[in-house]
């Protein structure tokens, strides 16, 4: 019998073929391809409960067909911190949850591309449930409302995703509303009016306002605004009051950029927070509350009036 070689080497070629790891056999294989961001929170375990969310609620064939997307990813740490337990999320229905958390996570969207790199010091950004953010950088880290991205720049085919340490809540009122409505504000609320700065600050913006309670006034000896003219009671509002975005994150100790009183600027320390103004004589006030989030800004509660 002869040996036909042709078909022995064909024979050898496809068991090499069959065998090898070489690319050469793999020429056809099709590429791997990029999650979207719905697919890559899926591959995440510590995004559960916000892809359980994005599902219920009816958004997962949005946020994946969407392109050039940024999507701040609350972890399931940062939910249940919030009161969003696994069980509070796997008990809702589909229709509770588009009803209660469409607008929230919305909130956690914008409809462009920011790398963490892109973050200014302090900005405003409209999200896709048209409500702003406030996002800030500065030496402890990325900030969006005052929530820290704990995980940056983790990369979608339609998007970026950053993964936060808090839930963003979607604020409902403006500064003025928040003052007015808090019956702790009252003489604050007297005082903004005064000076003729409510409307101001129930306008756009972006603005900071540390706000002394009714306690605080008393505390600082104003007992009565009787015999405070207007003019000295906007040059005391504009000494609470910055045109940025400031959370307690972005405070560090020492001097502040000015204030909305340009020959003003404020005097930060840590540990804790307090703020006094520049070179006065009088006592620092503690912060005692901070991050209260508005449409235009945010508010942090003092215990004494910067004077």
């Amino acid at each position: 019998m002869k040996t036909n070689f042709k078909t022995i080497f064909f024979a050898a070629a496809i068991g090499i073929c069959i065998t090898s790891v070489s690319t050469s056999c793999k020429k056809d294989d099709p590429a791997p391809t990029t999650p979207n961001v719905v697919e890559l929170a899926q591959s995440d375990t510590t995004l559960s409960l916000l892809v359980a969310l994005v599902t219920k609620a009816g958004l997962a064939t949005t946020l994946s067909s969407t392109n050039n997307i940024t999507v701040f990813a609350p972890t399931n740490a940062a939910f249940r911190a919030a009161g969003y337990t696994d069980g509070v999320i796997n008990g809702l229905t589909d229709a509770q949850a588009a009803a209660g958390f469409t607008d929230v996570l919305k909130y956690h969207v914008l409809l462009s591309r920011v790398a963490s790199t892109g973050v200014p010091a302090s900005d405003t950004v409209k999200t896709f449930n048209g409500k702003n953010i406030y996002a800030s950088k500065n030496t402890n880290g990325v900030f969006v409302n005052g929530k820290k991205v704990t995980a940056a720049d983790l990369t979608a085919s339609n998007g970026t995703v950053h993964k936060i340490n808090g839930v963003l809540i979607p604020p409902t009122k403006t500064i003025t509303q928040i003052v007015v409505e808090s019956d702790d504000f009252s003489t604050l609320e007297a005082a903004v009016i005064l000076a003729g700065l409510d409307g101001t600050l129930n306008g756009p913006g972006k603005f900071t306002v540390f706000a002394p309670t009714n306690a605080a006034f008393v505390t600082s000896g104003i007992t009565s605004l009787a015999g405070i003219s207007p003019t000295d009671a906007a040059g005391i509002i504009g000494q609470h009051a910055f045109a940025t975005n400031i959370f307690a994150s972005d405070l560090t100790a020492g001097v502040t950029g000015a204030m909305v009183n340009p020959l003003k600027t404020l005097t930060v320390t840590l540990s804790p927070v307090t703020v006094k103004v520049t070179g006065s004589a009088n006592p620092a006030s503690v912060v005692t509350a901070t991050d209260i989030v508005a449409t235009n800004g945010v508010i942090h509660v003092i215990e004494r009036v910067l004077l």
